[in-house]
């Protein structure tokens, strides 16, 4: 009778990991994705990179703090010339190190985690009246607004109507003219609205939107398409509402 013959790749390692082992595994694959993400040498240390990042990354700078203990901790539980563990960190430490190794290596996409994928939209060549149905009658207050061309040139806010509108009442114009003879597009040449709005790929991730939001207080929108293109469909719409559960989704993630 034959017997079956054991796999190596099949065995499974059933020994848990020590808490060292898995702080300084969690801790190396946060300086590998810092240093090659921004393309910092990789013979920076440790703190110095995760300083630098806090400038391009949300998560490095909520974690800052955290990141630089974990430094000195790495330091502090490793024998210098041949990696010997001196002392093992408390679970609770390896736990949090771990979360942020996941959030900042395998970041949740903003496309599928946070942004509305029925985007509606309107015509640049429509009148106020239609605009403002369409914005009250689905709750929605930006609407991407595409010209003849097919391309997105703006966002059609609730609140930036509204301004408009009061303008022109003060001015002594009435409201039937505004409501029937003003376009959407009208609206928008007023204003330099470049920085109310941006446009990310279909990856980019909940972080990288966080940091679009963070960075301009003006932002009303974000809008995904496949490559990130004012004349692209917009797969998803993320608004500035939308960072309060953005936040909650990296808390928890």
């Amino acid at each position: 009778m034959t017997k079956n013959k054991t796999n190596v790749d099949d065995i499974v390692d059933t020994v848990p990991k020590s808490n060292s082992a898995r702080f300084l595994s969690a801790f190396n694959n946060i300086d590998y994705a810092i240093k090659t993400r921004y393309n910092f040498n990789r013979s920076m240390g440790f703190s110095e990179a995760v300083r630098k990042a806090v400038a391009f990354n949300y998560i490095v700078r909520k974690y800052e703090d955290d990141l630089i203990g974990y430094g000195r901790l790495r330091n502090a539980i490793v024998h210098e010339n041949n990696d010997y563990v001196i002392a093992e960190p408390h679970i609770e430490v390896v736990e949090k190190i771990e979360k942020i190794e996941k959030i900042l290596t395998t970041p949740p996409r903003a496309l599928e985690a946070v942004a509305r994928r029925d985007v509606l939209s309107v015509s640049a060549d429509k009148s106020m009246r239609e605009v403002i149905c369409m914005i009250s009658s689905s709750g929605y207050s930006n609407l991407p607004v595409f010209n003849k061309n097919g391309e997105i040139i703006g966002i059609a806010n609730g609140q930036k109507i509204l301004d408009a509108f009061g303008k022109h009442l003060l001015s002594g114009g009435k409201s039937e003219t505004f409501l029937d003879s003003v376009k959407i597009q009208d609206i928008l040449s007023r204003i330099d609205h470049s920085d109310y709005y941006a446009f990310a790929n279909k990856d980019v991730t909940v972080e990288q939107a966080l940091e679009i939001f963070h960075k301009n207080s003006k932002m009303l929108a974000i809008l995904i398409t496949e490559h990130g293109g004012a004349k692209e469909r917009p797969l998803g719409i993320m608004t500035a509402a939308d960072t309060m559960k953005m936040n909650k989704i990296l808390e928890n993630f």
